[in-house]
């Protein structure tokens, strides 16, 4: 059964549209098909859903392999998935729209919103939390909490009680001296929009943006709800497959990266990041520059987006893992192509973030 799974593709295809500009490279979705099925294979994901968009259109749309094993359901462009962390340029986008608004200020000390805050996060600012400067460990790294039983992640918490459990983990190093990447932060940044606005980060999100987008699909996660289309998620387990290790359901419901959506959903996204959308110009210029150290260095890493160079072109991008959920989403800037993979796998043995850049390699050679 198993080595059946990975010979399964399915390739329902929403939208294909010709390259028009010059030197652009027409791909067939045969080719498409041989990339993917490659790396799907070598990976052992069970199932996947890709999305390719250029200047803000979708190109192609496409599902291969299994959204659910147990019942023999192919992946498509509908599949639902968990965003993990790329949930969090979502985040950033609300903070932005608030600091915009003159409700939030960049360099604002969080205990202005958080009073409660512990004296070590005195000096932290929202415009650390957005970048991972702050110095405020990782609630969901290994090294910080997983091992020491700072958080149960089968227990429920309140706002409140997740301050005061974060509260609990020294620091790393000084706000604005280093970067080290904290799924704390952006826990906290959902507290300010709530604090700020009155409403919960996701309703904030739902009314903002997910609405005005058309995004139907996209919500914060609910493993209660009936959500039509919602893949499973998987893990491999000494080469065998497991189902997703269960959450609680307060903890899948935080702004550091608790989405379901699908490849179609998020095209529109980078359809509205394409036109600038909610925001001037120069906020995004703001989100996506390398943020600077104090000591005058910079760091490749935006508002919810890492900065790089990628097969010779800039881009922007974000990986995202939870529950037995993978995936990645690279815009390149300068070509104006986007790559979007969703998977069904855990991230210790899944990177869609080769795929990403296989498909963009082959849009561009």
């Amino acid at each position: 059964m198993i080595r059946k799974l990975w010979l399964v593709i399915g390739c329902a295809i929403v939208s294909i549209a010709s390259w028009g500009a010059p030197g652009d490279r027409p791909v067939s979705s045969e080719e498409l098909d041989k990339v993917v099925e490659v790396q799907r294979a070598e990976q052992k994901i069970p199932g996947l859903s890709v999305a390719i968009c250029r200047n803000g259109e979708l190109l192609k749309a496409l599902g291969y392999g299994l959204a659910n094993v147990e019942l023999d359901v192919k992946a498509s462009p509908q599949t639902i998935y968990q965003t993990g962390s790329v949930g969090k340029q979502f985040t950033a986008m609300a903070i932005m729209m608030l600091v915009e608004q003159n409700k939030i200020s960049l360099d604002d000390k969080i205990t202005k919103y958080i009073p409660e805050s512990p004296s070590i996060w005195a000096r932290v600012t929202v415009r650390e939390l957005l970048s991972h400067t702050s110095g405020i460990a990782d609630y969901g790294g290994e090294e910080d909490t997983m091992k020491k039983g700072v958080i149960n992640f089968r227990k429920d918490y309140t706002e409140e009680q997740l301050i005061k459990a974060f509260a609990k983990m020294p620091m790393n190093f000084t706000p604005g001296s280093q970067w080290r990447y904290s799924n704390t932060g952006y826990a906290l940044l959902g507290f300010i929009i709530r604090r700020v606005t009155g409403q919960f980060y996701g309703d904030f999100l739902q009314q903002r943006i997910f609405q005005p987008l058309g995004m139907a699909s996209t919500r914060i996660i609910s493993e209660a709800d009936i959500v039509p289309n919602r893949s499973s998620g998987y893990r491999l387990v000494k080469g065998e497959l497991k189902n997703q290790e269960w959450v609680s359901p307060t903890l899948n419901t935080t702004a550091d990266g608790a989405l379901y959506t699908d490849v179609l959903d998020l095209a529109k996204w980078d359809a509205a990041l394409n036109a600038r959308k909610f925001l001037t110009p120069s906020s995004y210029e703001v989100m996506w520059t390398p943020i600077r150290l104090s000591n005058g260095k910079t760091y490749p890493y935006g508002f919810g987006w890492f900065l790089s160079d990628m097969n010779g072109k800039r881009a922007v991008s974000h990986d995202g893992a939870w529950q037995g959920f993978t995936m990645n989403i690279t815009r390149y800037l300068d070509s104006r192509l986007t790559v979007i993979v969703m998977t069904n796998l855990d991230s210790d043995h899944c990177h869609p973030e080769k795929i990403a850049a296989a498909i963009g390699k082959l849009y561009s050679n």
